[in-house]
C-alpha cells in the first residue's frame, strides 16, 4: 500500500508518498493538469511493486471536486477529501509554532491517510447525473446570495439619499424587475417625481402585473412627497451607484432564472428525483439541493443515524464530568441545512404527521427552531429509508409508530 498526501494549489501539487510504516518514500512539486497527473502516476508505478492494484494507492487532500480529484478517482486510487480545519489540528502533534508550508502540509495529510484513515471519510463515488446536479444548483444558489448581497448595498445606497423609493416600490419588492427599471427610468428623488402614471404604467405591464392603474398611482402619489434632499452632485453620485446596483441586479435575476431552468432539467433526470419529490415540503428545486448535497452514492450512509449526523440535524452531546449537555450541530454543510429546514417548514402544511411531530415538541416547550430541526432530522430519517428501499414516500408508513404514541 502506499500512502500519498496531496497539497494543491492553483498550478502545482506538494506530494508525499509513503510507506505503510511511515517511511518517506518520495517527495515532488507536480504540475497541474495531465502532465502532472502523468508524473504522479510514473510516482507510483515506481514505488507500488509488480503488478500494483490501484486501490492499493491512498490520496489524502484537501478538496473532494476539480478534475485532479476526478482524474485521482478514475485511476482507482481511495482518495480521501480532508478539511483543511482537520490538518491544521493534526498537525500540531508535530508542534505548536504554526508554522506552515507545502512539504509540511502534504507531509500531514500522507500521515493522515496513514494513521487516521478508519475515522476519515473518503470521497463518495457519486454518479455523473449527481455530480452535474450539485454544480448547477450551487451556481443557482450562489446566485441568490450575490443577488440577496446586491439587494442589501441598493437599499442602503437608497436611504441615504432617495428613502421615498423604498416607500414607493415596497409593494412590487426591490429585486423584481419591473421597480429596477424605474428605479434606472429615474434614480434621483427630481426625475422620479415627474415620472407619469402612463410610464409607470408601462413598465408594470411589461412586468404583467395585475392592478395596473391603481399600483402606477400609487407609486406615483409616494415619489412625489415632500422629502429632504442632498446637494445635487452628491445626489448624482448616489444616483450612478444605483443605476450600476439596478443593472447588476436585472442580470442577476435573467440568470437565476436560467440557472433554475438548468436546475430543474438535471434534476428531473436523475433516477432518485421521483423518490425525493414524493417526500412532503421538497419541490423540484429543494429536492435537487437536499440531492445535490447528499450525493447518490448508495454506500456512503450505512445508516440513517449517519445521513442524519452528515445533514447536521441530529443533536451533539457534551458529556464531562458532571457537565451533560445536547446541543444543535453548527459545523456542517450550511446549503444541506438550509434546504432542510426550508423542507421541514413547508412540510408542516404538507404533512399531518410531520405537524404533530412538530406540535409535540412545541408542548414540550422546545423552541421554534430546535422543534423545526427535529421535524428536519427525523425526515431526513425517512429519506434514507425511502432511498434504500426504493420506495415513494408514505405518510402513514413514516409517521405510524408517531400517530400511536399520540393516540395513547
Amino acid at each position: 500500500m502506499l500512502l500519498i498526501g496531496d497539497d494543491w494549489a492553483e498550478d502545482h501539487h506538494d506530494v508525499e508518498v509513503q510507506a505503510p510504516d511511515g517511511r518517506r518514500l518520495a517527495t515532488a512539486r507536480l504540475p497541474e493538469g495531465a502532465e502532472g497527473m502523468a508524473k504522479l502516476h510514473e510516482l507510483v508505478a515506481k514505488h507500488a511493486g509488480e503488478d500494483p492494484d490501484p486501490a492499493d494507492v491512498v490520496v489524502g487532500i484537501e478538496t473532494d471536486r476539480g478534475t485532479w480529484v476526478q482524474a485521482l478517482l478514475a485511476a482507482g486510487y481511495q482518495v480521501y477529501a480532508i478539511n483543511p480545519r482537520q490538518v491544521a489540528r493534526f498537525k500540531e502533534r508535530y508542534g505548536t509554532s504554526g508554522a506552515k508550508s507545502d512539504k509540511g502540509d502534504a507531509h500531514a495529510l500522507a500521515d493522515m491517510v496513514r494513521i487516521d484513515r478508519d475515522q476519515l471519510r473518503p470521497i463518495a463515488g457519486d454518479s455523473d447525473q449527481a455530480q452535474a446536479v450539485k454544480v448547477v444548483t450551487r451556481a443557482h444558489q450562489t446566485l441568490i446570495w450575490e443577488r440577496t448581497r446586491t439587494f442589501q448595498r441598493l437599499r442602503s445606497t437608497l436611504r441615504e439619499y432617495f428613502p421615498a423609493a423604498l416607500a414607493a416600490y415596497a409593494s412590487l419588492e426591490l429585486t423584481s424587475t419591473d421597480a429596477l427599471e424605474l428605479l434606472i427610468k429615474a434614480p434621483t428623488p427630481q426625475t422620479a417625481a415627474k415620472l407619469t402614471r402612463t410610464q409607470i404604467s408601462a413598465v408594470l405591464a411589461r412586468a404583467r402585473r395585475h392592478n395596473r392603474d391603481q399600483k402606477a398611482g400609487a407609486i406615483q402619489a409616494a415619489l412625489r412627497e415632500k422629502q429632504l434632499e442632498l446637494p445635487e452632485p452628491v445626489t448624482a453620485a448616489y444616483a450612478a451607484a444605483t443605476t450600476a446596483h439596478a443593472r447588476l441586479l436585472i442580470a442577476l435575476n435573467e440568470q437565476i432564472a436560467a440557472m433554475e431552468e438548468q436546475v430543474r432539467a438535471h434534476f428531473l433526470a436523475h433516477p432518485d428525483a421521483e423518490i425525493y419529490l414524493s417526500m412532503p415540503g421538497i419541490g423540484e428545486i429543494t429536492g435537487a439541493r437536499v440531492l445535490a448535497e447528499f450525493g447518490d452514492d448508495p454506500t456512503r450512509y450505512t445508516s440513517a443515524k449517519a445521513r442524519k449526523n452528515y445533514a447536521g440535524t441530529s443533536p451533539v452531546t457534551r458529556a464531562s464530568g458532571k457537565s451533560h449537555t445536547v446541543q444543535a450541530r453548527y459545523v456542517r454543510n450550511n446549503r444541506l441545512a438550509d434546504a432542510l429546514q426550508r423542507q421541514a417548514f413547508s412540510a408542516l402544511r404538507a404533512s399531518p404527521g410531520a405537524r404533530r411531530y412538530y406540535d409535540k415538541q412545541r408542548a414540550r416547550e422546545v423552541g421554534y427552531n430546535p422543534a423545526l430541526r427535529q421535524v428536519g432530522n427525523r425526515l431526513v430519517g425517512i429519506l434514507h429509508g425511502c432511498l434504500k428501499t426504493r420506495t415513494h414516500y408514505d405518510e402513514a408508513t413514516a409517521w405510524s409508530h408517531h400517530a400511536h404514541l399520540h393516540a395513547a
